[in-house]
């Protein structure tokens, strides 16, 4: 069997919608990968992590005829092996459309089953009725899109990370300013990004340069955020650190990854623009 790779994903292919139940669809791509170019392995990352995906176009039959909808929560492990394609994902959820099942519960068990085993590792799922579904919040705290900075970056630079070594903070920094790409369609990924840390003080000007570097960047946003957390780990060199970025919707899912220091688990905080 081959590789999975990006090569043969669905990504930027015509594509025929498959609207009967149907696992295959699922393309899982190797997280190691992407992690070998950022100097990692898989035994020994820095974080602990998750990916939160939300799905709002959720639909099967039930044992009549009759169509169910709900919105979805999927969280992936940041140590499973594999991380799913996201137009492999859509396909997969649309395949349910005209499938009946006998209850939502083997619905939801059969997508945690197919979607654990395409990872690599157990997938929560959990879903919600139409109107029960997760009100819009804020991102919790200081916000540094109005600093007045000059920009000439727009591909990764790290060496706009500086630090104040003499003065030791602990705060959370937001910005709705980070956008990368599709690395293979070259569609615009946007998100809000918050970063916890306690270390030497960031420049902010410094920090929010660097996250407008991303504006070229073409890769997943999970490899996105893993390389934002290790350059502000090697910059910073803080005693904790977490960094959590929340993307918008394409195709009915937004995917959001967090890695972190900590072992705590993060709260799925839809965004407004989410």
């Amino acid at each position: 069997m081959p590789t999975p790779s990006v090569e043969t994903s669905p990504l930027g292919k015509e594509t025929q919608y498959c609207n009967q139940y149907n696992p295959e669809l699922l393309h899982p791509l190797p997280r190691l990968t992407g992690r070998k170019s950022l100097g990692l392995s898989e035994a020994s990352l820095p974080f602990q992590g998750v990916d939160i995906w939300n799905a709002y176009e959720i639909s099967w039959l039930n044992s009549k005829g009759k169509p169910l909808v709900r919105l979805a929560e999927f969280r992936f492990p940041a140590d499973s092996s594999h991380i799913i394609e996201s137009k492999s994902f859509k396909l997969y959820l649309n395949s349910f459309n005209l499938t009946p099942f006998a209850s939502e519960q083997q619905v939801r068990e059969q997508m945690q089953q197919d979607l654990s085993q395409a990872s690599g590792s157990q997938v929560a799922v959990v879903f919600f009725a139409v109107d029960a579904g997760l009100a819009p919040q804020s991102l919790q705290g200081e916000c540094l899109d109005d600093l007045d900075i000059d920009v000439n970056h727009y591909t990764p630079a790290p060496e706009l990370l500086t630090t104040q070594a003499h003065q030791q903070v602990e705060e959370t920094l937001v910005s709705h300013l980070l956008k990368s790409n599709c690395p293979v369609t070259g569609q615009p990924d946007w998100a809000s990004v918050q970063i916890h840390y306690r270390g030497p003080k960031l420049d902010r000007e410094g920090l929010l340069a660097y996250l407008i570097s991303y504006r070229e960047k073409g890769d997943f946003h999970e490899h996105c955020v893993e390389e934002i957390f290790l350059d502000l780990l090697r910059a910073c060199q803080p005693e904790q650190l977490t960094v959590y970025a929340r993307y918008l919707r394409r195709g009915g899912l937004d995917i959001n990854p967090w890695r972190s220091t900590l072992s705590s688990s993060p709260a799925n905080l839809r965004l407004l623009r989410q």
